[in-house]
């Protein structure tokens, strides 16, 4: 009864209606997700040429250029099957060919996680550099396309929160009539600028780098923490819903990734 009330009860931020669509050149359409993909890949490639002197192995520019190729194919394929896997099996088992249909959404970051892990252990032994070296410098500036990322889903307006009491709660077009968290910008926050804050600060100040798997390690941790902590103000999916009680796939999901990260920490610092 309460949660009915609360649109005439309380102020409600309205909700930016801002086109998800960036720029229309005839039929073409550019949407601020695609380019949320293309800015984070772009500003990581840069960032990781930035940072490569600081790392030991002697990465070069080159071979940083080559692997963000190789990065794109595992977040872009790693973030569509970990979708299919984790989210909705039963729907593109019906319809396999749905797979394919990138253009209609549903990507997962865990699966883009693993694609991009995949994409370091693969380029590192092709190229004979060490996996533990190119994935921290690729740790260090993933949260750059998180942060892009989340700030294109809260334009899309999806993704949104629970229902909320918060003087920041918004009416999300397709979340119904009553405020809700922008949970898309406490992710934008955690997950990417201060998680990317504390990354540069380690790189930076402390010498991280030279102990490899050591900011990996903080990334993994970081982000996992973080996920399961926004998941208890996002709305679950609702081809999905709970996994358990107030148990989320999203927290099932960053659980394993936690154990990776305090793993790498420990190796780096027993190493050190």
């Amino acid at each position: 009864m309460l949660l009915a009330m609360l649109p005439t009860m309380l102020p409600v931020l309205p909700f930016p209606a801002i086109d998800p669509v960036a720029l229309q050149i005839g039929p073409l359409a550019i949407r601020w997700y695609a380019l949320a993909y293309v800015g984070g890949l772009l500003l990581g490639w840069w960032y990781m040429r930035r940072l490569a002197p600081r790392a030991p192995g002697d990465i070069t520019a080159d071979q940083i250029g080559d692997f963000v190729v190789w990065a794109t194919l595992g977040v872009v394929l790693g973030g569509r099957l970990g979708f299919v896997l984790f989210y909705r099996p039963d729907h593109y088992l019906a319809n396999p060919t749905d797979i394919l249909a990138l253009w209609k959404g549903g990507m997962s970051f865990h699966g883009g996680l693993a694609g991009v892990a995949a994409a370091v252990i693969l380029f590192s032994r092709r190229r004979g550099i060490p996996f533990l070296i190119l994935g921290d410098l690729t740790a260090c500036a993933a949260p750059i396309g998180l942060f892009l990322g989340r700030i294109a889903n809260f334009i899309n307006g999806e993704l949104f929160g629970r229902v909320s009491d918060a003087p920041w709660a918004m009416v999300f077009p397709a979340g119904g009539p009553l405020p809700r968290h922008p949970s898309q910008l406490y992710e934008a926050a955690l997950e990417g600028a201060l998680l990317f804050v504390l990354l540069l600060a380690l790189a930076r100040g402390t010498a991280a780098l030279a102990r490899p798997g050591l900011c990996f390690g903080v990334f993994l941790t970081g982000y996992g923490l973080a996920r399961i902590l926004v998941e208890l103000f996002r709305e679950p999916d609702a081809y999905l819903g709970f996994i358990l009680p107030g148990i989320t796939m999203g927290q099932i999901l960053s659980l394993p990734v936690i154990l990776v990260g305090l793993w790498l920490i420990r190796r780096a610092e027993r190493a050190a």
